[in-house]
């Protein structure tokens, strides 16, 4: 199933999910690392594996970060075409100035905010989609 494409529909069908938990972004040296955290979600750079995952878990394997997340899904099935959805988004949440980190998977894509911030932010998201 092809996800949407259309900025107008993917705005007013985001329904914006808070995931239970706090996160955190870390690097570990190898895939292999990475592979036994069980991230939630990893990418390769030149300096390091990056992982996503569970503050908890950071915290158990005495791993480095620097912010504390909440995770939000955009629950509307959005295409890898789409274009246009991270920029509104972002531009929403930095005119509240709120950082954000997209992850954009296959189906959905996954807001990273401060954990301070994830109340104000969903109040945001949430007024996207009514326009």
């Amino acid at each position: 199933m092809n996800g949407e494409t259309e900025l107008g529909k993917l705005l007013k069908n985001l329904k914006p999910e808070r995931q239970p938990g706090e996160y955190v972004f870390c690097v570990v040296n190898t895939l292999k690392h990475a592979a036994e955290l069980n991230p939630i979600s990893t990418f390769q750079e030149a300096e390091g594996v990056t992982v996503v995952l569970p503050k908890r878990l950071a915290d158990e394997n005495i791993l480095f970060y620097s912010v504390v997340c909440a995770w939000i899904t955009l629950t509307v099935h959005s295409s890898l075409e789409a274009v246009g959805l991270t920029a509104a988004v972002s531009s929403a949440l930095a005119g509240a100035n709120i950082s954000c980190n997209v992850v954009a998977a296959f189906h959905h894509d996954h807001i990273f905010i401060p954990v301070k911030d994830a109340e104000q932010a969903m109040e945001i998201l949430l007024s996207l989609s009514k326009g």
